[in-house]
């Protein structure tokens, strides 16, 4: 069960509370390697939902996870939400705190997407462009390789998509033949 506000609210508290004691950066790497651990371990996240496992074995389970990995401040974060009951919004937590960050730090994420793996010169062009025309400090560029768009690239971020891949360009080409008065329908 999603709860976005939830989510916002309690990173907003992290990110706060970090600030204050001034272990911004040690919380953030904390998060990072929770959210590292979520996306590789389906049964913590099951385990962390499931309503019949009691708080103490819950408890049990994220001190160990936490033992020598995290800082203080993130244990005693992790120790708080099971103690009010929202420990399986952990991971949508640790999403809104990794994004609130980034905010804070002026980060913007761009992910390109490509048919091959892109080059250590066209991710350093691309990254010089955006910061350029963008007048973005630091940029952030998640590569992902898609073979079905065949050559060329999309670029996202921040809600704007560039598509300038072969598989789009071939989708607009169909749809003008498809509307074509020219053609002859048979039927």
């Amino acid at each position: 069960m999603s709860n976005p506000r939830l989510a916002t609210r309690y990173a907003k508290s992290l990110i706060d509370l970090s600030l204050e004691l001034g272990q911004l950066e040690q919380v953030y790497k904390d998060i990072l390697y929770l959210k590292s651990v979520f996306q590789s371990s389906k049964e913590l996240v099951n385990f962390l939902n499931n309503p019949v496992i009691t708080s103490d074995q819950k408890l049990q389970v994220v001190k160990a996870l936490d033992s020598d990995r995290t800082g203080e401040v993130t244990k005693s974060f992790n120790r708080l939400l099971i103690k009010k009951g929202r420990e399986n919004y952990l991971p949508e937590i640790a999403d809104a705190f990794i994004e609130q960050y980034k905010e804070y730090k002026g980060i913007y994420t761009v992910t390109l997407t490509t048919a091959i793996p892109a080059s250590d010169d066209v991710k350093n062009t691309i990254i010089g462009r955006i910061k350029r025309d963008g007048n973005m400090k630091e940029v952030e560029l998640i590569c992902v390789v898609e073979e079905s768009i065949i050559g060329g690239f999309i670029l996202e971020g921040n809600g704007k998509r560039i598509d300038a891949s072969v598989a789009y360009d071939l989708t607009k080409i169909k749809n003008r033949f498809l509307t074509n008065e020219f053609i002859y329908r048979f039927r």
